[in-house]
């Protein structure tokens, strides 16, 4: 150890932190629209009239039997042909993680719907509300407050899938890395303090997660 060059980490650091904010900054776009389209796609494969929720278990299904990487190439490359113009890699990025993300994010929230009491939402029906209000203020808060660790958790995973950025050109933190471990040929020593950060940043979401699960057991 004593032979590792540690400077060509600290001498890089305000490089390697806007690839790691990028990283943040994808990673909260994608969790925040993946979780805005999941929960419509499970309400509308719960509730609406034929063929809607056949089309959407299509959607869910297909997205979750495909390769993040090849959804990602996709949409880098497909989007700039639907748009007639071309499109950044970071929006086409972020499209694909939040539509890809949503997915797994549909069938997360529909388990935790189907979890609620089916009593409770015919009584906010018989009180007067709306299918929309029943869901809205009797449905959902159980629903999610139930199922908020296993979102947090996909949004760790989430969170370790953005370093696939660097197929479309994207300066992530991993890809930032990389640059610097080519430029000083100082990999090792790039490689463990990737390493040491991803592994702190998850190990310790994940605590989290777990206290938070054991204080909602409660």
């Amino acid at each position: 150890m004593t032979e590792f060059d540690w400077t060509a980490v600290t001498n890089n650091l305000p490089f390697l932190m806007q690839g790691l904010f990028l990283t943040f900054q994808l990673t909260i776009l994608a969790m925040v629209g993946g979780i805005l389209l999941g929960t419509v796609l499970a309400i509308l494969r719960l509730s609406a009239p034929a063929p809607v929720p056949q089309l959407i278990a299509g959607y869910v299904n297909g997205l979750r039997a495909m390769p993040l990487i090849l959804v990602i190439f996709w949409f880098y490359l497909l989007v700039p042909l639907a748009l007639g113009r071309p499109v950044g890699a970071f929006p086409s990025a972020l499209i694909a993680f939040t539509l890809f993300e949503a997915a797994y994010y549909s069938e997360i929230i529909r388990a935790g719907i189907q979890g609620v009491a089916r009593g409770q939402l015919q009584a906010a029906l018989a009180s007067g509300l709306s299918y929309a209000q029943a869901m809205r203020y009797i449905v959902l808060p159980q629903a999610f407050r139930a199922m908020l660790p296993i979102l947090l958790t996909q949004s760790i995973i989430l969170f370790q899938d953005t370093s696939l950025v660097y197929v479309v050109g994207l300066r992530d933190f991993l890809t930032a890395a990389n640059i610097v471990a080519s430029r000083d040929q100082r990999p090792v020593e790039m490689y463990l303090f990737i390493a040491a950060v991803y592994l702190v940043l998850c190990a310790g979401g994940s605590f989290a997660v777990r206290r938070l699960q054991r204080r909602l057991a409660r």
